[in-house]
């Protein structure tokens, strides 16, 4: 069931950017990252009340609360590579900042995780995703690409910090944490920066409804995300998503251009291969390692 789950994630984190992405289209960068926090916390804040949680009645490490702050960076990193390049160009590019991020992560043992060294497989296994990803990038902007693989490596960040949250307070409240911190940050970031946006009194809603229903795809994201991160392992969670996000990009791509891409399909084929030889890679090395351990 968590193997579907994440692949389930995966095509819901590309619907969302597409939806999101709209939204920045139709109303401002700023005002879309607000907006969207905004119906995500009234979502989490709802479900909070119906379980009858109190969020409030403990305190936790405070790193562990930082989720929230740094999906807005996400948001807004997405939403401005959007339309800058293709929605498979940022999904490849966040894909690999969320491997760099996690190979430094787990070879160093930052943020609690268990420590395990970057082994020559791993390095194979990145050469092999480069250039699965260098035929995704139909189109080229440094900034939109810096920020595409920005995103990649806030997400690991993200994830970790939230699903901790979660094993101790429970995924309600994470969620809920997740999307008030945001939203706190958020805020600002609109009075300041928005100012030459669409103004709350000369909002006109756009016909296509579907725009304004990111914030409750992302209530549904980050608890999913809470569920699945403690129970598999960072690698397998990266291949389903990956799985599930770049070919529902794909077809995201050929519905808005109206042609499919033979080169983008062969790039994610490409970035696939090379996540799945990366894992049987570490795999066959477990298992010359437990003889040892059981040793």
């Amino acid at each position: 069931m968590y193997y579907f789950l994440a692949l389930l994630s995966g095509v819901l984190l590309t619907v969302m950017l597409a939806v999101n992405g709209g939204l920045a289209v139709q109303y401002g960068l700023h005002w879309a990252t607000a907006f969207i926090h905004v119906t995500g916390l009234g979502f989490s804040g709802i479900w909070v009340l119906a379980k009858r949680e109190r969020p409030f009645a403990s305190l936790y490490p405070w790193f562990w609360y930082l989720s929230g702050a740094i999906g807005v960076f996400i948001t807004v990193c997405k939403n401005f590579a959007f339309g800058r390049i293709s929605v498979s160009a940022i999904l490849a590019l966040a894909l690999l900042g969320q491997i760099i991020t996690g190979l430094v992560v787990d070879h160093w043992g930052l943020w609690g995780m268990p420590r395990r060294p970057i082994s020559r497989g791993n390095l194979a296994g990145l050469a092999l995703i480069l250039c699965g990803i260098v035929p995704l990038l139909t189109d080229f902007e440094a900034a939109a690409v810096a920020a595409s693989f920005a995103a990649g490596g806030g997400t690991v960040a993200a994830r970790t910090f939230s699903a901790r949250l979660a094993g101790v307070a429970g995924v309600q409240v994470s969620t809920f944490f997740n999307y008030l911190i945001g939203l706190s940050l958020a805020l600002p970031v609109f009075f300041i920066f928005g100012g030459g946006e669409t103004p709350l009194g000369g909002i006109t809603f756009s016909s296509e409804w579907y725009i304004y229903i990111g914030g409750l795809l992302g209530v549904g994201l980050i608890a999913t995300s809470n569920i699945i991160v403690p129970k598999m392992a960072a690698f397998y969670l990266t291949l389903l998503l990956f799985i599930g996000q770049v070919f529902a990009g794909i077809i995201i791509d050929a519905v808005l251009d109206g042609a499919f891409s033979i080169r983008i399909f062969l790039g994610g084929i490409l970035v696939a291969a090379g996540l799945g030889a990366n894992f049987l890679l570490d795999r066959r090395k477990r298992k010359r390692d437990e003889p040892l351990t059981n040793g």
